[in-house]
């Protein structure tokens, strides 16, 4: 029964119907493809029927073999070898707005042309997986059944020899101009100084071509081998990767990375079409072949996909704003006890300018202005008073989950080349939340207190409370979990926590990508107007602290603007900031006489702010942040024991800095 329906299939192969070449093939492939796309034993099977049935009918097979090689030897090769699972010339963003314009309408296939000819075959999401299973003797099987490219069918071979030929010399010029970019030679003299591999590769892969087509018209001639043209492709992957070391350092661009990234793809597909042309081993030539086949499936499956263009293009900018993260968040981990009391004075610090903030928020809204005028007016009391925090060397609790995060993914690449060594992460992740305990407390302690007394202050200048009693009483309902929305609201902050930490990363790679502090040096205005000290100390403040400055005050923004935006939308949506939230419970208390258990009932509301405040931010700093290294957390469940033995053992750690070891005593 199963071998008859093989027999009227290949039949239907056969005959040349509406379709063409490729609608038949499609038939062929719908054949062997199994259900589910991991059921490799099903494919096997069916392949392996086919390649039987090949076998037996001779006469279909040698139908299937003219019509396939009268298809290939009129079809164009070089966009499937040149092309397919390669970036585009057109950059980053003009390639996501045409792939989302494919998905959307999707151009007419050809079926001359492989590439097109490939995704009307293989057209099912899953092939790649299912073909990636079948062994390459099941492949070769069913091509030596086949007999597509045996001696009664030369010119087959011929052609298909030619599309990868034409295809390599595509390449190798394609390298040699983007091998020169200006972002490349900024940030690599030293391919402008001396001879560049780039440049060097096409000339040695033109004269290999050259002798290629010589000797396969003549075999008595010397075949002309391809070591010094993959010598120089392995020095182009050095150049790609030291170019990606520097930009580690000295920052980088969507699109230098977006170039990287398709140099790299071409020198790639090269070397895999040399493989295909070794002209002593038919069988490294057939195994070559089939690997080129199954990675070409594979860009095949993911041509237009958004998030596999975003993923590959977006990984070393991302990696180069969390290193910058990373690095500030050293700076947010403390491992003694100075280190711990320094926190405490930087965080009550910013507690000082929060409860004042707080205030000129109040005021500001208590004038009524217009929607927008009043969201502009709040965000400017937001970013500047921020930008003050920072200027004046405080510290605001909640910016430093995004730091500290990047700082925890940094070590679990280092330790475990991402498989994190258990007691070490344990011990930061034990400081990590020692500081941020620290950092907590200073920003309340001060800014609830001050803020009573801002309150106390007032009531005795105007003779009547700061927050009258509807106000109190909607400033207490803002505080409530449920009520309130107080921790939806507080989520929304610690997701602006996240995207300010983001925004400090990327301007301080920009800093350093464009090299903005030696501009300002060289800016003929400001070294006309400013001392030589003075210039010299802004160039180099810019420099180690442009992202700062840029986060915070995009986090003022943020939060300001949020509140405007549930105004527009007619939603409940709003922020809630934990140092705010205790100024504002400061400026109740010096308005109102509030019982002891609806006072208790919002000191627990604001803690309970401080911990979605910093959970969710500190969440997602840390996806993004292991994803950008390619580390991963593979052991939580030994990671939350080693923890719980580290609490167990000394649980005041988690609040309090270890004591000092007196010298000569062990620990």
């Amino acid at each position: 029964m199963v071998r008859a329906s093989v027999e009227a299939l290949l039949g239907r192969v056969a005959v040349d119907e509406p379709g063409g070449t490729a609608g038949a093939l499609a038939q062929l492939i719908a054949w062997v493809r199994p259900a589910r796309a991991d059921d490799t034993e099903t494919a096997i099977a069916r392949l392996e029927e086919l390649t039987h049935a090949l076998a037996l009918r001779t006469e279909l097979r040698d139908a299937i073999r003219a019509r396939v090689a009268a298809w290939l030897s009129a079809s164009r090769h070089v966009p499937l070898y040149a092309e397919l699972g390669i970036l585009s010339t057109r950059g980053f963003f003009s390639e996501l707005v045409a792939r989302g314009y494919e998905r959307l309408l999707p151009a007419v296939p050809d079926g001359e042309d492989l590439k097109d000819a490939l995704a009307l075959i293989f057209c099912a999401p899953g092939d790649q997986r299912w073909i990636a299973g079948v062994p390459d003797g099941t492949w070769l099987g069913f091509l030596e059944a086949l007999d597509l490219f045996g001696a009664p069918e030369q010119e087959t071979r011929a052609s298909t020899r030619g599309g990868v030929l034409a295809a390599v010399e595509v390449l190798s010029l394609r390298i040699a101009a983007e091998g020169l970019e200006p972002e490349l030679l900024r940030i690599d003299p030293q391919l402008d100084r001396y001879e560049s591999p780039f440049i060097a590769q096409q000339r040695e892969i033109a004269d290999y071509l050259e002798h290629f087509n010589a000797w396969v018209h003549d075999r008595t001639l010397e075949h002309y081998d391809d070591l010094h043209a993959r010598v120089l492709l392995a020095q182009c992957t050095e150049v790609l990767s030291r170019v990606r070391a520097i930009a580690q350092r000295r920052g980088t661009s969507i699109g230098l990375t977006y170039t990287l990234a398709r140099l790299g793809q071409m020198v790639a597909r090269i070397e895999a079409l040399l493989d295909m042309l070794d002209a002593e081993d038919a069988r490294a030539r057939r195994a070559a072949g089939l690997a080129l086949f199954r990675s070409l499936l594979a860009a095949n499956a993911e041509r237009n996909r958004l998030s596999v263009l975003w993923r590959d293009n977006i990984g070393l900018l991302a990696r180069r704003v969390t290193e910058n993260a990373s690095r500030t968040g050293e700076h947010y981990v403390t491992s003694d006890r100075g280190e711990w009391l320094g926190m405490l004075r930087s965080a009550a610090g910013a507690g000082i300018v929060i409860a004042f903030m707080a205030l000129i928020k109040l005021q500001l809204k208590s004038v009524h202005p217009a929607p927008l005028v009043e969201a502009f007016l709040v965000s400017m009391n937001y970013a500047l008073g921020f930008v003050l925090i920072h200027m004046l060397h405080f510290t605001v609790a909640t910016k430093q989950p995004a730091m500290t995060a990047a700082t925890i993914a940094a070590t679990v690449e280092e330790t475990g080349k991402g498989r994190a060594a258990l007691e070490p992460l344990a011990e930061l992740i034990v400081r990590v939340l020692r500081t941020q305990f620290i950092a907590v407390i200073g920003n309340v302690m001060v800014a609830l207190p001050l803020a009573a007394l801002l309150g106390w202050v007032f009531l005795q200048m105007h003779d009547a409370p700061l927050l009258g009693a509807q106000k109190t009483a909607g400033t207490l309902r803002e505080l409530h979990p449920l009520a309130g929305f107080a921790l939806l609201h507080a989520a929304i902050a610690g997701v602006w926590l996240f995207v300010s930490g983001l925004i400090s990363g990327y301007y301080d790679n920009r800093c350093a990508y464009m090299d903005i502090p030696g501009r300002l040096r060289a800016h003929p205005f400001l070294r006309r107007v400013l001392p030589a000290a003075l210039h010299e100390r802004l160039a180099n403040y810019v420099d180690g602290n442009l992202g700062a400055l840029a986060g915070n005050f995009a986090f003022g923004i943020l939060l300001g603007m949020t509140g405007f935006l549930g105004f527009l939308l007619g939603l409940p949506i709003d922020i809630r900031h934990v140092a705010f939230a205790s100024a504002n419970l400061g400026f109740v208390l010096s308005s109102a006489v509030l019982p002891w258990d609806t006072l208790l009932a919002a000191l627990v509301f604001v803690a309970l702010i401080a911990a979605v405040n910093l959970a969710v931010s500190f969440a997602l700093a840390l996806y993004v942040a292991l994803r950008a290294r390619g580390a991963a957390l593979t052991r939580v469940a030994p990671l939350l024991s080693s923890l719980w033995a580290i609490v167990r053992k000394r649980p005041q750690e988690l609040f309090l800095p270890p004591r000092p070891v007196a010298a000569g005593v062990a620990p």
